[in-house]
């Protein structure tokens, strides 16, 4: 199931496409304008978010450039009736990902969800969680200004826990983000770990990983005990 954002000031359209997604086994949320969108990023973990521009209080682009100094991922359809070069330049700087002009088939916008809801968007150029700040360009990552040191394993295992975060992700799948086909041995991911866990507590980031079995590892707030 796809649990989607939808960003759109007529209701009447926002209705009507959350009643067609709903057929397709996609949950949305509802949004009416830009200030409310950026208070539900902020709450909720989306696969997709489906932004109008021209919105109430702030608008698409200025929504969506937001949402990326935040350091969202989320993959990010703009909804326009503006159909020309520049629009979709513009839209594409802020850090959208896809672009549908109005009036769209229902069919086509489920088609885009469905494609994007399977990766994070590579608009976004830095993470954030808890005050963790990684810089995916620079290949940084600080806490309050300092930099924690991570070798350049580290660094790619504490990017997939950070996007998956607080959610956990599994133990395979994190391996092959990071490795790809090419396993490591039985060790390596355990001393990679055992030094991010080291690097966070030495900088007092007030995170830790914690891994379950048979449900994978996740960067999740510290808990007091």
């Amino acid at each position: 199931m796809i649990k989607l954002l939808l960003v759109e000031d007529d209701l009447d359209l926002a209705g009507n496409v959350m009643d067609y997604l709903e057929l397709e086994d996609i949950v949305c949320d509802h949004a009416s304008n830009g200030v409310a969108a950026l208070q539900f990023l902020e709450e909720n973990r989306y696969q997709v978010v489906v932004l109008d521009i021209n919105l109430p209080r702030l608008d698409g682009l200025q929504v969506c450039a937001q949402a990326r100094e935040q350091g969202n991922d989320t993959p990010i359809i703009m909804l326009t009736a503006r159909d020309q070069l520049q629009d979709k330049i513009t839209g594409f700087e802020q850090g959208a990902d896809d672009y549908l002009v109005k009036p769209f088939a229902m069919e086509e916008l489920v088609m885009r969800v469905k494609a994007l809801a399977k990766r994070r968007s590579a608009q976004n150029k830095q993470l954030a969680v808890s005050g963790l700040v990684m810089d995916l360009s620079g290949k940084s990552v600080s806490y309050n200004g300092a930099f924690l040191h991570c070798s350049p394993t580290g660094f790619k295992l504490l990017e997939q826990l950070m996007r998956a975060s607080p959610n956990p992700i599994d133990r395979d799948e994190l391996v092959e983000l990071v490795w790809g086909e090419e396993s490591p041995d039985s060790n390596s991911l355990k001393v990679h770990m055992h030094k991010l866990r080291k690097a966070l507590s030495s900088a007092s980031v007030p995170l830790e990983i914690n891994f379950k079995t048979q449900v994978g590892f996740s960067l999740s707030p510290v808990q007091e005990s």
